[in-house]
């Protein structure tokens, strides 16, 4: 192993994390799952532009909590026998969902697919606002100034547990063998929607984000995505006299505190020269799963391309 800038092996592969775990913890995500569920998803498809001669491109549109339009390519084969396995996947941070060709490899392989836009990002998701305090830079910190239920990942989090049960409820898909995965913030919310929703069956998140931003700012990494950190406590706390309170509250959206709820198997891909997010706070959300896993890491590599990772990705969803 190359010499590392963050922990050595043997301690990421130990480490619990740093950010603060909320006391009622559980019983927000719980009464956060009740309030999607009594959520009318009002689900719309809406044919492509885009043609294909083996798969049939839909706009799915969605309503999620607090009344957002949500939307996600869907793609599905155009022969199909009995139910089909799915795949859902998650967008980088700021991003949005890939282009239609890139989900066709997995309808070729009988897949149904659904990629969604998160909310008030760059695809066709919908952000309603309504938050207190700033909105001016990032998404982490989105509603710190309020209650944590109105923190915007909160919404974005059950937003990816809303589309896997509309998948999942359709007829033509085998609930039993749905799969997750994404990159960066896309990484993020894999663990998050497994956690969320425990049918999902394998899950491949990589070089997750939004995991031990307290560990992030004491490693004096708050810049490229976590930038809003530092943005955030120059404006609003610049003494850091509220510190133990803010990153309190920034734990009700960590997905280390999401990870042991999991109960897919999980493929996690890890850079140990990641600056953007940096390989312990992965780690704190990987230790933290239970169910079966296994990770392939690349000791020279940060947030960037992995070669080989989408075929190996690819190869694990099949054998679902």
């Amino acid at each position: 192993m190359p010499l590392l800038f963050d922990m050595s092996f043997d301690q990421l592969k130990t480490y619990a994390g740093t950010n603060p775990r909320p006391g009622d913890f559980d019983a927000f995500w719980d009464a956060a799952l009740t309030e999607m569920q009594h959520t009318d998803s009002q689900v719309e498809c809406v044919s492509a532009d885009f043609e294909c001669a083996f798969a049939e491109c839909f706009h799915l549109y969605f309503t999620g909590v607090r009344g957002a339009r949500i939307h996600a390519r869907f793609v599905r084969p155009l022969q199909r026998s009995g139910s089909q396995p799915a795949i859902l996947m998650f967008h980088g941070y700021q991003g949005a969902s890939p282009q239609w060709v890139e989900l066709l490899p997995y309808a070729a392989q009988g897949f149904v697919v659904a990629a969604m836009d998160c909310r008030g990002q760059a695809g066709l998701s919908e952000d309603i606002g309504g938050h207190k305090g700033t909105t001016q830079s990032g998404h982490i910190i989105r509603g710190l100034d309020g209650p944590p239920e109105n923190l915007l990942f909160r919404h974005i989090f059950l937003d990816t547990a809303q589309l896997a049960r509309i998948v999942m409820d359709m007829p033509e898909v085998d609930a039993g063998r749905v799969g997750v995965t994404g990159i960066s913030q896309g990484g993020g919310l894999t663990l998050a929607c497994a956690a969320l929703e425990p049918r999902i069956r394998r899950a491949a998140p990589i070089f997750p984000f939004l995991c031990d931003y307290q560990r992030v700012w004491q490693m004096d990494l708050a810049q490229d995505a976590y930038a809003e950190l530092r943005t955030y406590f120059r404006n609003h706390d610049p003494l850091h006299q509220r510190e133990a309170a803010i990153f309190t509250q920034l734990g009700y959206i960590d997905v280390q505190h999401l990870a042991p709820r999991i109960r897919a198997e999980v493929l996690a891909s890890i850079g140990l020269m990641d600056t953007v997010c940096p390989p312990s706070t992965q780690f704190a959300a990987y230790n933290k799963i239970s169910a079966p896993k296994s990770f392939a890491v690349y000791p020279d590599f940060g947030h960037e391309g992995l070669p080989g990772i989408y075929d190996a990705i690819f190869q694990f969803m099949q054998s679902m």
